[in-house]
This record gives structure tokens, sequence and C-alpha cells, in this order.
């Protein structure tokens, strides 16, 4: 575990160097929680979302895209439930003054137990080599099944807690199974209570006739109440989605681990409407192809699992999260919802409007059911950086850092290098240049010796470096170096731009989608 926050730490520091992630406000010492994407982060980040919105909406004739306003109209967070019910438990310890939520202290319990039954079954494993039954041994070794126990029973109390709302039972979890604050040490806590995340300010030039507004906690509520005016202009037929990339605002008290829980993040939501029963069908459909479309991206298949929620949201019939092993363990990077009727139901009771759709083939109208698929686009970053960055032993003993960034999302596609800055190198590989830089996003690099610029591009993970020299002069052939395997050939500069197009097109990372 040391072992990979240590590569935790290696990647957070790696960003700010190659101008991927900043802190927000640095020069002022910064704003908690809070971060700004530089000008590799920002190329990295857009082909993301790139990635996701053609996927949506040119793969699916029946989903269509709308931006959405950030401010909303209060009621509609009181019809959505996040005035009441969008909170988190937090505890905070006495001696610390540190604050926590209870239901991740819980979770971090459980995680240490599977570590220790994991450790034992390790250890087993060596011992006993190829003779060793891993079922048999999980379901007879004691201090296993004693372990198993324990996390059952912490388990079980947890999600009775959760569903029930029950705070003083979180806060006897963590007193019965002596939880220590990871700060002081102590088991000195407060109660729990419950916290809202959302952030409010005013509307209107006066105080007396100001409006109480808030930044929106997620961008899902500006599809709903946009259902009919997408679905009338559209002229949409049951079943379409409605698919959005914007700005949320979540006010988190346990902001951590880099930029996985910000305070201000990014989303990538889709929320697809369906007739009623039909639902569950749908929402083991798009369960697939959302696990489809991260697999695509090449880092494993081992690398993803799904994790179904304990506790459903007060709108759910089913919820399950794809993960993704960070650094620190399988984490959620999309939650996959079936919202049933909950939303539309709620705006047209809030809001006195009917919000139904006529079904022309059963001749009724009804408030359609909803699937949502709901990505963080900053989390979405994350994994990809985290399974993107290598660390490699060379031949010659050097080491270089390589960010193995599926090609299609790298911030740039080829970096053009003259071996010489001098003998009208510099002139022929500008030539190259503004040939591809209107089909790819290119870098011009000509300070340092070769070795270190390629070290450069590495890096941020440019899939090819082109090198002009000499010979390029007499022969307009160049050398493509090939970022994974470093390996270089001649190439006419003619063929670049198909060799560059085969590589790094998003849509190729589409027609995988669809096979």
């Amino acid at each position: 575990m040391a072992q990979q926050e240590d590569v935790f730490k290696k990647l957070i520091s790696h960003c700010k160097e190659y101008g991927f992630v900043f802190p927000s406000s640095e020069i002022y010492d910064g704003l908690g929680a809070v971060y700004d994407y530089g000008q590799n982060g920002v190329e990295l980040k857009n082909n993301i979302k790139k990635y996701w919105w053609d996927s949506m909406v040119l793969l699916n004739e029946n989903v269509v895209g709308i931006d959405s306003a950030i401010f909303m109209h209060p009621t509609i967070w009181k019809a959505s439930g996040h005035v009441d019910a969008f909170n988190d438990p937090l505890i905070d310890n006495k001696d610390s003054k540190k604050r926590y939520r209870a239901d991740v202290l819980i979770e971090e319990l459980m995680a240490k137990l599977d570590d220790k039954i994991n450790k034992e079954v390790e250890k087993a494993a060596k011992k006993f080599g190829d003779s060793f039954d891993e079922a048999k041994f999980r379901e007879t070794n004691a201090r296993v099944l004693e372990n198993q126990a324990k996390r059952e029973e912490i388990h079980n109390r947890f999600v009775k807690a959760l569903n029930d709302n029950d705070l003083n039972e979180l806060k006897q979890i963590i007193i019965d199974y002596e939880v220590v604050c990871p700060i002081s040490g102590t088991k000195n806590w407060t109660d729990v209570r419950q916290f809202n995340l959302m952030f409010s300010t005013e509307m209107g030039s006066t105080s007396e006739g100001a409006m109480k507004v808030y930044l929106r906690p997620e961008t899902a509520q500006g599809i709903f109440v946009n259902f009919l005016n997408v679905q009338k202009t559209g002229r949409m037929k049951v079943p379409f989605g409605i698919a959005q990339i914007g700005k949320a605002f979540r006010n988190e008290i346990v902001a951590r681990q880099f930029i996985f829980r910000m305070r201000e993040f990014e989303q990538m939501e889709m929320q697809f409407f369906v007739r009623p029963g039909e639902e569950l069908e749908w929402f083991a459909k798009w369960k697939e192809i959302r696990m489809k479309w991260h697999k695509a991206l090449g880092f494993g298949d081992n690398k993803y699992r799904f994790h179904d929620h304990d506790k459903l949201a007060h709108y759910a019939n089913a919820a399950t999260d794809i993960e993704f092993e960070m650094p620190f363990g399988f984490k959620e990077v999309e939650g996959i919802h079936s919202r049933t009727d909950f939303d539309l139901g709620s705006h047209e009771q809030y809001s006195g409007k009917k919000i139904q759709y006529f079904d022309p083939e059963l001749n009724k109208s009804y408030v359609p059911y909803v699937i949502e698929t709901s990505i963080g686009v900053d989390r979405m970053f994350l994994s990809i950086m985290a399974a993107s960055y290598c660390e490699e032993k060379l031949e010659n003993n050097e080491t270089r850092v390589v960010l193995k960034l599926p090609p299609a999302l790298a911030p740039a596609k080829a970096a053009i290098l003259p071996l010489l800055k001098k003998e009208g190198l510099p002139e022929r590989a500008r030539e190259i240049m503004n040939v591809l830089k209107y089909n790819f996003k290119c870098m011009y690099d000509e300070k340092d010796t070769i070795g270190k610029r390629y070290r450069r591009q590495d890096a941020i993970g440019t899939p090819f470096c082109i090198t002009v020299d000499h010979q390029t002069l007499t022969d307009n052939t160049v050398t493509i170096r090939h970022r994974d395997t470093m390996e270089q050939e001649r190439v006419n500069i003619s063929d670049l731009q198909s060799i560059i197009s085969e590589r790094v097109t998003i849509s190729n990372l589409l027609k995988e989608l669809e096979n």
C-alpha cells in the first residue's frame, strides 16, 4: 500500500511539473480542494469529453445534447430532494479538531479487514504453492473466518444505519470497533450530524429583494426541467436520451485525494427516458454499454468492476458504480442509476405543469422512467493519468517516465523535432508542422539534445516524435519514433498524415464500441 501511495505522490507532482494540474490560486497559497487544469491537462480533459460526447450523440441517433445554466430556480432543488436530503454524515475528533465523514471511516474499517484477509490468503498461497486451494482456505482458516465474521457484522450494522438514517448507530459502530483519528490517534469523537453540501448565494440587486439560489450540485436537473422542450422541438420518441457536460459544485468537507473529490468539478451525464416497466432492462443494457466504453481505452479489464449500492437513493430502484483501480484502491468513476419517475414526477408536482409523454404506440400519456449514466470528468482524468503513468528501466540503466495515454486522448499527437537548430532543418520542420497542425495538436521543440526532447514528450504522453535531419532535405523522409516501444522508422513525409491518423483519431475508439 505504501508503494501505491508513493506512486500517487509522484503522479501528483508529475501533473504539476508537466502542466496537467495546478493548485488553484497557488500564488495566494491555494484554495482547498479546487484545482486548475494546465496547458496539457486541458487538452487531455477536452479529449476525454469528446470521447464521451461522441460516443453518446454520434453513435446513438436517439441521444441529443443540451447545455443548461448553472443557476436554476431554487424550487428545483426542493423538488429534487437536494434541499432536504443532500447531506453527508460528519463526525469530529475533539483532540485533532479534524472532521471526517462517518460513512467513510466505517468503509475504511471494512477495507482494513479485507486487507487482513487477503494477506492471510497470500501468505498461505506462498507457503503451499501449487497445491493451495484458496476457496477451501477461506472457508476453513480460523483467522480468515474471524475477520470475515467481523466484517459482515460491521457491514450489516452499517447498511441498516444508512437506510434508517440512524446517526447514533453510525457513531456507535465507530466507538465499538475502536476507530481512531488518523491525526491524533484518539477515540474522542463528537456525535454524528448531517451537513448539507450545496453552495448558496443570492440573486438580485438589493438584500431585501434578493432570492436565495444554489450553485447546482449536479447537472441532471437541468436535463429534467428541459425534458419537454427537447422532446417537442426534437420530435423525440421514447426511448431517448439527453446528454450534458457541465460544472457542478459541492461543499465537500472531506475533500481529498487530489482531484478525486473536489468542490468544483465537471460531470458528463446522460438521462435516458424509457417506458415504465422497461427500466430494468435498459439499466442492464446501459451498464454493459458504459463498461465497454471504459474498457475500450485498453488499460486492462481487471482494472474495472461493478459495485452495486447497499443503500439506494430515495429516487432509485437499481444503482451500480463502475469502479476503477486507483493507486488508493477501487473507486467510483461512473454511476448508473435507475431513477424511476421520481424526478419528472416531482417537477410536475412542484411546478404544477404536466410533464408527460404521449406514447402513440400505447395510445396513452405517462411520466417516463429514467436511466442515468453519470461520470465525474475529473475522476476519469485521474484514473487515466494513474493507469498511464509508468516508470521504465532502460537498457543503459537510465529510467524514463512515460505516460502511456491512449493515443486518441493524448494532449499532443506528434512532436516535430529538427535534429539541429541550423542548416535549414528548423525551416523544413516548420513546413511539416504547418501541414499537420490542421488535423492534429502538434508541438515544435528545438531546445536540448534529441534524447532530452524525447524524454519530455514521453512525460506528457505524445504518441509520435518526428525527427527532421539532413537526410530529410535530400529525400523527404523523416524518422518517426513510437512512444511506447521507442522504436524508430524512416517514413516519407507524405505518409505522416495517414500514419498518425490511424492511431490517434477518436473515431477509431468509437469503432471499437460498435464491434
